[in-house]
């Protein structure tokens, strides 16, 4: 005769299991996204892509892009097309980021720069993923304070630009580092309670966190370098 609480009890190793598999793929597709990254940004410091001119004109196509391949790869999420999309954004993301990397690469120690912010990015991936295989509660009320925070700072930051403030970038830089910092711990929360189970959409969120803590990061180094 079966006991009652043995359904649970193989209920729960089964959803641990495709947990578990969610997290591992990925990670997998984090790290493959890497490579058109690098391709893309490569390509746009050797063809010296400086942005579209004034920065309001190249918030609204960054900010256009990041919705149209988000759409995109959600309404496709499910199949290999998902996938290609994705790497397609990832190597977009690359080519935007070459317009800092080559403003940091004319400074005196500008590939030191970028190799500090890589390893801090490391860093602070690591130390994200490790508090969030620690909570094994679904943060579900963090969603909307990132996003409020993301607003708030996003709209300080414009402040800073147009107003000329260079203290105030710096301040919005460290803010958006642990913004999206806090961001990787609620995004990874998701898949390992299982609140995010496709890996496609993991990796897409995971992605941006990781992009803008290694953007900021470097701006941020940029800012306060000595050249």
């Amino acid at each position: 005769m079966e006991n009652g609480n043995v359904a649970p009890i193989h209920g729960g190793e089964a959803l641990a299991s495709s947990q578990n598999r969610v997290l591992r793929n990925t990670y997998l597709l984090l790290a493959v996204s890497m490579i058109p990254t690098i391709a893309g940004a490569a390509l746009g410091v050797s063809m010296g892509f400086k942005g579209f001119g004034a920065w309001w004109v190249n918030l609204i196509v960054l900010l256009g892009a990041v919705m149209a391949f988000s759409y995109a790869i959600e309404r496709t999420k499910n199949s290999g097309a998902g996938v290609a999309i994705l790497l397609g954004f990832t190597f977009f993301m690359g080519f935007w980021l070459s317009v800092l990397l080559g403003r940091i690469l004319s400074l005196k120690d500008g590939a030191t720069l970028i190799m500090y912010a890589f390893g801090g990015t490391a860093v602070i991936f690591t130390a994200m993923a490790t508090i969030a295989s620690m909570i094994k509660t679904r943060l579900t009320g963090m969603s909307k304070f990132l996003w409020v925070g993301f607003f708030v700072i996003l709209l300080a930051a414009i402040g800073a630009i147009v107003f000329k403030m260079p203290a105030l970038m710096i301040a919005c830089s460290v803010l958006f580092i642990g913004l999206f910092a806090a961001w990787t711990v609620y995004d990874l929360n998701q898949i390992i309670t299982g609140g995010e189970t496709n890996y496609v959409s993991a990796t897409l969120s995971i992605y941006i966190n990781v992009f803008n803590i290694f953007s900021n990061l470097l701006s941020l180094l940029g800012l306060t370098s000595s050249d």
